[in-house]
């Protein structure tokens, strides 16, 4: 495997429609996989890029990466794929983050949806049924990502 970077990622996030596969682990130990739309934005605190998506607030994968943050991501395009290893990161409405004004949850949801490949025509819906569904925000912070040579 060939060390790649957040630019791969990026792009090949940028080449279809955002959709990955992610993996939580679940309290045995055993993999839980799921497929998400994600995209690769700068963290809302430090400026690093990091994976996003959005999760459910009474979801597994919400559940999961409370208790065991640890995770992996996947975007295959063709016979090229690249992962990203690292720690998810939560900022949501039962999800506080150091250094976060929760006024700017709503935006923040937007730009993980935007980067993703989403469009919407009516932003107020979308951030009603955000706040209704207690989604949360996932940033992933990499700390592998890797890939075919």
């Amino acid at each position: 495997m060939a060390e790649r970077t957040m630019d791969d990622m990026a792009e090949a996030l940028s080449s279809e429609t955002g959709l990955v596969t992610v993996a939580t682990q679940r309290a045995d130990g055993r993999p839980l996989l799921s497929v998400v739309n994600a995209g690769v934005i700068d963290h809302p605190t430090t400026g690093d890029r990091v994976v996003g998506f959005v999760v459910r607030g009474s979801s597994a994968k919400h559940r999961h990466l409370r208790a065991r943050p640890a995770m992996a991501v996947s975007a295959r395009r063709g016979w090229q794929w690249v992962a990203v290893e690292g720690t998810a990161e939560l900022i949501g409405p039962d999800d506080a983050y150091p250094g976060f004004d929760a006024a700017g949850l709503p935006q923040l949801l937007r730009e993980v949806f935007e980067a993703a490949g989403g469009t919407h025509g009516d932003w107020a819906e979308y951030d009603r049924v955000m706040a209704e569904e207690r989604r949360t925000v996932a940033l992933v912070c990499p700390t592998r990502v890797f890939g075919p040579g």
